[in-house]
């Protein structure tokens, strides 16, 4: 018996469940007579090749998520940060109200004790009554933004304050009191008829 004719001979001794059911190309063995020879040599290569691409696939996912992780981990620590910093400005004693889009200028007296005020140094013609600490913009979710970093800070919000802006526009508009008005404006109104002109049509026609 040839090794085609036993191979087929084994395939067919098979158990059901075993046996390979779909198409020729995707199956692991030989299912035609017509079929090559299948050395185990190679077949342990494509193995072999197949788990080194699987690992360095693998690794190299895994690098980008481990990167991922350490920009997560500074966003992380950069937001408690900023946050652990605006609940100390918050403690600073006040006088008055604060509104958002304001700045205010912080100072600390020689108890340590830090206040706000209006006052910027230089009101003080350069000789404030106690040691300025710096001056901050309050912003509309109540933290606080060094002034010679609120130019940057304004930088990066604006593609976002674009984007909003043009997105609440575009949801205004979509309103079905703003399509009732728009429809009604594209329709023609009709002009007003004089009773005078009326009544002169009606001599003439009789």
């Amino acid at each position: 018996m040839s090794d085609d004719e036993q191979a087929e001979d084994e395939r067919l001794r098979e158990p059901r469940e075993l046996r390979h059911r779909g198409p020729e190309r995707a199956s692991p063995y030989p299912v035609s007579r017509l079929s090559g020879p299948v050395s185990l040599v190679d077949a342990a290569r494509e193995i072999e090749h197949a788990d080194q691409w699987i690992t360095s696939t693998s690794e190299s996912k895994l690098v980008l998520i481990a990167a991922q992780m350490h920009a997560l981990r500074a966003q992380a620590e950069q937001v408690l940060a900023e946050a652990r910093e605006n609940a100390t400005l918050h403690r600073a004693e006040a006088r008055f109200q604060r509104h958002p889009g304001k700045t205010y200028h912080l100072y600390e007296r020689a108890d340590s004790q830090r206040y706000w005020s209006m006052l910027a140094p230089a009101d003080w013609a350069g000789q404030p009554p106690h040691r300025f600490v710096g001056s901050y913009r309050l912003e509309a979710d109540q933290s606080w933004t060094p002034l010679e970093r609120a130019a940057e800070r304004d930088q990066r919000r604006l593609p976002v304050a674009d984007w909003l802006d043009r997105r609440l526009l575009t949801d205004a508009a979509a309103t079905p009191r703003a399509r009732e008005e728009a429809a009604h404006a594209s329709t023609p109104t009709a002009k007003p008829t004089d009773p005078g002109s009326e009544r002169e049509e009606s001599c003439e026609s009789s």
